[in-house]
């Protein structure tokens, strides 16, 4: 049986999931940071003081949208992907997927991952070390399959893959160009000539 404190509480979470999405795609556009309770509460339906019911501050709303890009980018990218063998399999898959998500629009400003990182380089707090933790998850990965590719210097070769990545999602956002995402691929693809075998 369900309590009224249940209903209320199961509530909650679709607001709270609702609210998350809606401010995870707003940061795309707009930057985090410029992210506030009132352009949320339009954005999810929800009321300011529902939101801040169920986040408590402003803090929480961003730290939230940080963890609900991760669970989207999991989603579309890194778990479409894991079914390859560790490697130039996975990493070519990776690459696939990370396409599709951008030209799928997952967020209507481009990659969050892209977008946050250079939003908050050189800030403080919560909220960035959120962002940089993410970023470095990614990175993290990336090191992970290059080596087991048996790419030369896979840090580097992780360096230049994210690079390309992220200039392609800036070319696409500033000038609407879907070739870059293409030159992205097949320079990220590159790096696995790098290793003795493929």
């Amino acid at each position: 049986m369900t309590t009224p404190a249940d209903g209320r509480r199961l509530r909650g979470d679709r607001t709270r999931q609702r609210a998350a999405r809606a401010a995870a795609r707003l940061a795309t556009v707009q930057g985090l940071d410029a992210l506030s309770v009132g352009t949320l509460a339009e954005a999810s339906g929800a009321s300011k003081s529902g939101l801040l019911t169920v986040f408590g501050n402003r803090e929480e709303i961003l730290l939230a949208a940080v963890a609900e890009a991760r669970e989207l980018y999991v989603e579309h990218v890194i778990a479409p992907a894991w079914s390859a063998a560790p490697g130039a399999a996975r990493l070519r898959a990776l690459l696939d997927q990370w396409v599709a998500y951008l030209r799928a629009e997952v967020f209507p400003g481009g990659c969050f991952v892209a977008a946050t990182s250079a939003e908050y380089g050189h800030r403080t707090g919560r909220v960035a070390e959120a962002v940089r933790a993410l970023k470095q998850e990614w990175l993290d990965l990336l090191v992970r399959e290059l080596t087991a590719a048996g790419v030369a210097r896979p840090d580097e070769a992780a360096f230049r893959v994210d690079a390309y990545l992220v200039a392609a999602n800036t070319r696409r956002e500033l000038f609407g160009d879907d070739g870059a995402l293409v030159t992205a691929h097949r320079l990220a693809l590159a790096v696995l000539d790098e290793a003795p075998s493929r």
